[in-house]
């Protein structure tokens, strides 16, 4: 793993949530997305994941515009589709069903081949007294 550009990282998700697994997912990006990926800035703090008619997506990732982008820039806030296989989205769909489990993007990173890829963790959140323990 020594091969990753770490480009966003959610400290906090490790703080507010048991982590139970994690899954890499490939991302659906637009050009001006992949440029302002490039330059930082991004936020995973309230980000989460959700399934929508059968597909994963990556809701309120803040991605800044890209300052070079003309009217073609993207949203800030726009969903954005997960790449995963079909034992992965199955693996996911029945963890979000469980109570009290949910979708967390850990960390957003290219890999060693210049693709954008989401760490994802199914996590189950944590209660004050959980987190003074921490």
């Amino acid at each position: 793993m020594a091969d990753q550009i770490i480009v966003a990282d959610n400290r906090r998700a490790r703080f507010d949530y048991f982590i139970e697994e994690v899954i890499e997912a490939g991302l659906v990006l637009s050009g001006t997305e992949v440029k302002a990926l490039r330059e930082g800035q991004t936020s995973l703090a309230e980000a989460y994941a959700s399934l929508e008619k059968g597909e994963f997506f990556l809701i309120n990732a803040h991605i800044p515009e890209y300052k070079a982008g003309n009217r073609q820039n993207h949203e800030l806030r726009r969903p954005r589709k997960l790449l995963l296989n079909k034992r992965e989205m199955a693996k996911l769909a029945q963890a979000v069903d469980r109570r009290g489990m949910t979708l967390v993007p850990l960390k957003m990173y290219f890999n060693a081949r210049g693709i954008a890829k989401l760490e994802l963790a199914i996590a189950r959140g944590k209660k004050l007294h959980d987190k003074l323990d921490t």
